[in-house]
C-alpha cells in the first residue's frame, strides 16, 4: 500500500473510531444539556495530525465535525454550523504543525521534548475549537445566558467546562499512549 493510501485509510479509520468514542453511552461526560461533554473523541484526531501532520490531521477533523453536525448536531444558522462543527473540529487538525517535533523527539529518546509538542499541539488544536464554540455561543446562543450574566461570560464559562478538561484528559492520554507506544506516531510507509 502506497503511503498516500495508508494517511487515507487511517484517516478513516481513525476518525470513525473518535466519532464512536463521542457515541457509545458511558464513554463521555455531558456537562450541558445543550451539548458539550469530556470523552475521548478528540484523542483519534489529535494522533492523526500527529502522525501524518498538518493536512491528515485537518482532514480528520474536518471529517469529524461533519459527522457529529449530521448525527445528532444542532445547526440554527449555517454560520453557527460551520462554527460549531467544521471549524472547530478542523482546528483540532492544527496539531499537526508539531508532528515533526514529535516524531524527531521520539528519535532521540527525548521524553520532554515529546511530551512537550504533544501539550502544545493538544492545546492550539483545542484553543482553536474554544474560540470557535465560543464565538457561536456568543452570536448564537445568548437567549442560554442567564439575565444578569454578560452573553461572552457565559459563553466563557460554557465552553470552559468541558474544553479545559477534554484538553487536560486528551494531552495526558496522548502522552501515556505516545510514549508507551511511540509507532503509533512513527509511520511504516
Amino acid at each position: 500500500m502506497n503511503k498516500k493510501t495508508l494517511m487515507l485509510v487511517e484517516i478513516a479509520i481513525f476518525t470513525t473510531l473518535g466519532f464512536l468514542l463521542d457515541t457509545i453511552p458511558g464513554l463521555q461526560f455531558k456537562i450541558w444539556p445543550q451539548g458539550g461533554s469530556v470523552s475521548f473523541a478528540m484523542i483519534p484526531v489529535v494522533i492523526i495530525a500527529f502522525r501524518w501532520g498538518l493536512k491528515a490531521g485537518l482532514a480528520s477533523g474536518l471529517i469529524f465535525g461533519f459527522l457529529d453536525m449530521i448525527f445528532g448536531g444542532v445547526v440554527v444558522h449555517w454560520v453557527q454550523g460551520m462554527l460549531d462543527y467544521i471549524i472547530a473540529f478542523a482546528g483540532l487538525g492544527v496539531a499537526g504543525v508539531f508532528a515533526a517535533g514529535i516524531r524527531n523527539g521520539l528519535a532521540k529518546d527525548n521524553k520532554s521534548k515529546v511530551a512537550t509538542f504533544i501539550v502544545l499541539g493538544t492545546f492550539i488544536g483545542m484553543a482553536i475549537r474554544f474560540i470557535s464554540h465560543y464565538l457561536a455561543g456568543v452570536i448564537f446562543f445568548a437567549h442560554f445566558a442567564p439575565e444578569d450574566q454578560p452573553v461572552w461570560l457565559y459563553s466563557l464559562i460554557y465552553n470552559s467546562t468541558y474544553l479545559i478538561p477534554g484538553f487536560i484528559l486528551s494531552a495526558v492520554l496522548i502522552i501515556i499512549l505516545v510514549l508507551s507506544r511511540p509507532q503509533l506516531i512513527q509511520r511504516s510507509a
